[in-house]
């Protein structure tokens, strides 16, 4: 059975897998990609964890890699992915758009009740690791989603510097505005907003650890009379904000939120108010998220399709400006914070153990190719609730940017120490 699966699954490169039922291998290493000149070999360590994998591969192939039940012999474990993700992209099966609704809904209403003590819990179980880990593989400004790479060369200093830039010129901003960042992480965005365009800016989150951390920023930089950071949920905030900016926070929403979220983001929008959202999404349509993910890394997480995000903002009333799609910017992203995790584990393996390591080798190293091959992207959505909130153009967008540019990034970019 194993042969059989890797002879139809492997047709570039080699893999080779031991288990104690034997060995198997499929496919010759070629040159036409990267990818194809790999020769990899793995092993299953017993027979129970071959037979778990067997039966559910979406969580335990991931628990044995982690438990070192599932060991890499020959090559990286990061070759060991990109093999499997490049030779299953070029199968071509995508998901059953029919059978994908039907997953999506049943895994993501259970999954996606996000209520406000559970929202809490699940940001906890991720964002209240020790500030040590982050700091080891994010930029110096803390941005912990997709960075924006003009050029394929840039580092992630540079590619979140211009993610930054990008988001600032979507939202229009003028000096006294009331800035409302949802999700605001450590604080870095909304920071580098207030400087750039001398806006009052209001943060809000429901991680105490980046809440500390974003209030002893704001008040490193004399920006404390500028810059509100707040520990509250969006659904109960009140308020009236010029521009409301939500990045990386909306895939923690859960999908019966959506109404919610859209909701608050329309009762909060001043008229003329003007919203961006940047989530990650999927381009082939709604697929339930992975139980591994959903166990170890992001509870409650679920990364949408636009089809099931669109009528939710049309039941909000809501106009939709803008909408670019980011394809292989978090590919590049998790690739440059992968390797700046491995570059300093010796210092983080003072405080995490190997199966923590393990751990997060396969959340960095599964999600970029997820973003490299199986459909993942970001979309960024610029939204208002008037018609003519924005420009009739989208000359305005290069004109801010290149704006902000010449600002210079020492200037801009906000350190977190």
């Amino acid at each position: 059975m194993l042969q059989s699966l890797l002879a139809r699954l492997i047709t570039r490169g080699r893999l080779t897998v031991a288990t104690p039922f034997g060995t198997a291998s499929a496919g010759t290493p070629g040159d036409e990609h990267p990818a194809a000149r790999l020769d990899v070999a793995l092993r299953i360590r017993d027979a129970r964890t071959a037979m778990k994998i067997a039966t559910n591969p979406d969580l335990y192939f991931g628990e044995a890699y982690m438990d070192g039940t599932l060991v890499v012999e020959r090559g990286s474990f990061a070759d060991m992915m990109e093999l499997l993700g490049y030779n299953i992209h070029l199968l071509g099966e995508n998901p059953n758009p029919r059978l994908g609704r039907i997953l999506s809904s049943a895994v993501g209403l259970v999954s996606g009740r996000n209520g406000l003590k559970k929202a809490r819990e699940n940001v906890a179980h991720h964002y209240d690791l020790s500030g040590e880990l982050y700091r080891t593989f994010l930029d110096g400004d803390m941005q912990y989603s997709c960075a924006y790479l003009r050029h394929p060369d840039d580092d992630i200093e540079a590619a979140q510097l211009a993610k930054k830039q990008h988001i600032a010129a979507k939202l229009l901003l003028e000096p006294g505005q009331r800035v409302l960042d949802i999700g605001c992480g450590w604080g870095g965005l909304a920071l580098f907003i207030a400087k750039v365009a001398d806006v009052r800016v209001t943060g809000i989150t429901l991680s105490k650890e980046q809440l500390a951390v974003a209030r002893r920023r704001a008040k490193e930089e004399g920006l404390d009379d500028r810059v509100d950071f707040q520990l509250v949920d969006y659904r109960v905030l009140d308020g009236e904000f010029d521009r409301v900016v939500s990045i990386g926070m909306f895939e923690h929403v859960g999908l019966p939120n959506y109404a919610a979220y859209f909701g608050a983001i329309r009762r909060l929008l001043a008229p003329k108010g003007v919203a961006l959202v940047h989530s990650i999404g999927k381009m082939y349509g709604p697929a339930p998220t992975s139980t591994w993910i959903l166990k170890y890394i992001f509870p409650g997480g679920y990364a949408p399709a636009l089809s099931e995000v669109m009528p939710a903002v049309e039941r909000n009333a809501l106009w939709v400006n803008d909408v670019e799609i980011l394809r292989l910017h978090y590919a590049e992203t998790l690739r440059l914070w992968r390797e700046r995790f491995d570059a300093r584990w010796p210092e983080l393996s003072r405080s995490y153990d190997e199966r923590f390591k393990r751990m997060w080798d396969f959340y960095l190293v599964g999600s970029e190719i997820s973003f490299r091959y199986f459909g993942f992207m970001v979309f960024q959505m610029q939204l208002a609730k008037s018609v003519d909130a924005a420009p009739m153009t989208r000359d305005y967008l290069h004109e801010a940017e290149s704006a902000l540019r010449q600002v210079g990034g020492a200037s801009a970019a906000v350190a977190a120490e």
